[in-house]
This record gives structure tokens, sequence and C-alpha cells, in this order.
């Protein structure tokens, strides 16, 4: 079990690392990638997630999720009694790879006067604020992520080899597709670690200039995820 969360811990880590880090680039003032633009981000976080999943594959199946974890238990891929213990391991990689950013990055947010921007590279905000919608948006991703995820991992797609850290490589190409079709309404959240993690770390670290954490949007990214993985799971087993 200590294994098991410690890999799913430093996966997390990674994939927070590099996706807020990625954020933070193209958005704070005075970094030489700034403005590079939503292609350049929406690449590097399914490479951030093929990192976390290089890393924690072998030894957790590398969920750096609660959806993807409450998704396999429920399409009967995954212990229940791991997935709290998973959840919490997430949890905490989120906000550490929250904190390892914001020191890397510590002179620009310094530098950047938007308090937005600076939420903005640890957290999710929506395009258009629009509750019901913005939710609808994290649903219907993350039902696709984890339907995706599921369909993969079958065994009618991987006959032989079976996936292994192999699964690295499309689940990749799929965040990658996902943010570039459905991105942009609310920035694609698709993990509550991703959003509750890193803005637990945004309120309690002494970030110069910032806002609010607007925790007040922060159930959308934290519900929606599971919803979508939830009815993911139940069409999964419907279908295979």
């Amino acid at each position: 079990m200590l294994e098991k969360m410690t890999f799913e811990f430093i996966g997390t880590m990674i994939l927070i690392l590099l996706g807020d880090g990625v954020c933070a680039n193209v958005s704070l003032d005075k970094t030489k990638a700034k403005g590079a633009g939503w292609i350049v981000v929406t690449i590097a976080w399914g490479l951030a997630v093929m990192c976390g999943v290089f890393v924690s594959g072998p030894y957790t199946g590398a969920h750096l999720s609660p959806a993807v974890s409450v998704g396999l238990a429920l399409a009967g891929q995954f212990d229940w009694n791991l997935v709290l213990p998973y959840i919490a391991a997430q949890m905490l990689g989120a906000f550490v790879g929250a904190v390892l950013v914001w020191r890397y990055f510590k002179d620009h947010y310094d530098a950047t006067a938007d308090p937005d921007v600076k939420l903005g590279t640890f957290c999710t905000i929506p395009a258009i604020r629009n509750p019901w919608r913005n939710l609808l948006s994290e649903i219907i991703a993350t039902f696709v992520l984890i339907f995706c995820i599921l369909a993969i991992g079958n065994k009618e797609n991987t006959p032989e080899l079976g996936m292994g850290s192999l699964g690295a490589f499309p689940v990749a190409f799929l965040i990658i597709s996902i943010g570039m079709s459905l991105g942009g309404t609310t920035g694609y959240a698709l993990n509550p670690a991703r959003d509750l993690g890193p803005r637990l770390a945004h309120c309690l670290l002494p970030i110069k200039g910032k806002r609010d954490s607007d925790w007040a949007y922060s159930w959308i990214p934290a519900l929606g995820p599971i919803i979508g993985a939830a009815l993911a799971a139940g069409l999964y087993l419907i279908v295979y």
C-alpha cells in the first residue's frame, strides 16, 4: 500500500509540475515562452500526463486522478479499498507539484501584475462563467477521457502486449485531443486533484499580489469529472 501511494504521489506531482509549469511558462510576464499559446499548453499537458504515467504506471497503474480511480472502480477494474488512499496521494502530489511551480517561477510571479493570470497557472478558470454549462463541459470531457482509457485498456485493443507503460502514449494523445477539441470552455480540469490541490496551494502560498482562490467555482472541476467518470464506467459496462 505504501509503495502504491508513494508512486501515485510522485506521478501526480510530476504531472502538475509539468502541467501547471506550462501554464506558468506561457502566461507569466518575462518568461521566454510568454504568449506561446494554446497549442503549446495542450501538447505540454499531454506530455505531462505521459511522464506521470511512466513514473508511476509500473507500480500503481498511474491513475493520477480521483476521476480515474473512481471510474475504474465503478467499471470493476480497481479495488474500492484503494480508492481513498489513491485519492489522498493524488491530492498531496498535486499540491506539492503546484508549490514547486511557484518556487520555480517565483521571479515571474512577482513580475506579473494580473492576479487572474496568477490564479490560472494553478487551477482552472472558465472562459465564460456559466456554472451549469461549465459543469456539463467537465462532465462531457471527462466522460471522453475515462471511456477512452477503458477502451484503450480493453484486451481487444492490446491482445498480445497488454498496456503496461505503452498506455502512456495513447493516453498522452488522448489528453492532447481533449484539450484541443473540448478544453477552451473551462480549461479542461478532467481531474479533481489537478484543480483542488493547486487551488489550495494558491490559497496558502504567499504569492505577491494574488486574488482570492475562487472557491465558489471549485466544486465544478471537482464534481464534474467524477460524474463524467461514473457515466463512462456505466456505458463501458453496458457496451463491452
